[in-house]
């Protein structure tokens, strides 16, 4: 499975009158009378509801709790990509997605990479025997703000294709948005501006672009597939690093289990805090949304790296 770009059209949406259940970002009902757009999973909902307002339903793929990589689609939702007039997701990221937009979608899918530069995933040995290693770069753009803002636009561009006559209402959301992350970009870049440290360990190789916008080094126990089992090797590898850099903290996720980061640093003698990759949220994080976590984030860069 090849981290590929491609290009896909989109089918004008015809009015029906019909009434469509649909599930939030959150995994919270939701409707609408207008183009159903699916997203694979959670900051996709998240940056599609946003711009859609009421003018659009949306549904996220990926309910919470749920790995967004190891999602297994039911037969309903392969049903819904089938009949869906806007599917957004992120070719190579999630197998099952990719696997039922081939077979069921007609013309309707927005690969958000394909407006996106990326940057090369992990090429750490633990990968070598995972489909996730195949991935012709990093698929975690949307923790870099500046790509969200870019998703939220090409989204919008899509949507003002199926109504035109709420066109400017979908742009005027996707500004709104971008200057949100505008600002939150601008946090980022002035509270990690001076720290003790650059470098940051992470139990998978996820925040490639927050480490690339903000010039810190991350250094991931796993590559980009969460579940891959680190080898020895790479373990007395993390170590080191922490030992050669001052490191406080090793950070580990909610959605996948602490348990190779949390024995390191016992191991080690430094703290474990939560660093998430928000591809899902969880029953801790029912209440928050994109960008509470990327200042939770944020936070717990600050403090692990001793940041002014």
């Amino acid at each position: 499975m090849k981290f590929t770009r491609r290009t896909a059209g989109f089918a004008a949406f015809a009015a029906t009158g019909l009434f469509l259940a649909a599930c939030g970002s959150d995994g919270s009902a939701a409707s609408g009378d207008g183009p159903q757009v699916l997203a694979a999973f959670y900051p996709l909902a998240y940056a599609a509801e946003r711009v859609a307002g009421p003018d659009a339903g949306v549904t996220n793929l990926t309910q919470p709790g749920v790995e967004a990589h190891d999602l297994e689609l039911t037969g309903r939702q392969v049903g819904e990509v089938a009949s869906a007039d806007l599917i957004v997701y992120l070719e190579g990221f999630q197998p099952a997605v990719d696997a039922a937009i081939d077979q069921n979608a007609d013309g309707t899918a927005l690969n958000v990479t394909d407006t996106l530069t990326l940057i090369e995933g992990s090429e750490d040995e633990s990968d070598d025997h995972t489909d996730e290693a195949e991935l012709n770069g990093d698929p975690h753009v949307w923790l870099d703000p500046t790509n969200m803002a870019l998703i939220a636009e090409t989204i919008a561009d899509r949507l003002a294709e199926a109504v035109p006559e709420h066109a400017d209402a979908f742009h005027d959301r996707a500004q709104e948005l971008k200057e949100e992350l505008e600002a939150l970009d601008e946090e980022y870049s002035s509270l990690l501006a001076d720290c003790e440290r650059r470098v940051f360990v992470t139990s998978h190789a996820a925040f490639g672009y927050l480490a690339h916008r903000y010039d810190l080094e991350m250094v991931g126990i796993a590559g980009i597939d969460p579940d891959a089992e680190p080898s020895p090797a790479r373990l007395a590898e993390v170590q080191r690093v922490v030992q050669d850099e001052g490191v406080t903290t090793i950070f580990y996720e909610r959605l996948v289990s602490p348990a190779v980061a949390e024995a390191l640093a016992d191991d080690i003698g430094v703290e474990t805090a939560v660093l998430d990759p928000i591809e899902g949220l969880t029953d801790d994080t029912a209440d928050e949304d994109y960008f509470s976590l990327m200042r939770a984030n944020l936070d717990a860069l600050e403090e692990a790296n001793g940041c002014a």
